[in-house]
């Protein structure tokens, strides 16, 4: 990851579920077999030069398993 999530999560909602989350078979193969969602949420994160700016947030997560591969959006909303 090249940035950290230094606060917590908010405004989390699902994009995507099922068979609408295009990486699920990868998902499955390195994580294991489980309900895969799609989700998005806004935190404050650190950068690798230390700024600290509030920015959207995606990640897959599955029950069981946790949350997995943390994506970055931009623009920050800051």
């Amino acid at each position: 990851m090249d940035f950290e999530i230094i606060s917590e999560i908010s405004d989390i909602e699902i994009i995507a579920v099922g068979n609408g989350i295009r990486d699920r078979s990868r998902l499955q193969k390195y994580y294991g077999k489980g309900k895969w969602r799609k989700l998005k949420g806004v935190a404050q994160v650190r950068l690798p030069n230390n700024m600290i700016r509030l920015a959207e947030i995606h990640w897959y997560e599955a029950h069981g398993i946790g949350k997995k591969e943390f994506k970055l959006k931009l623009p920050f909303l800051d």
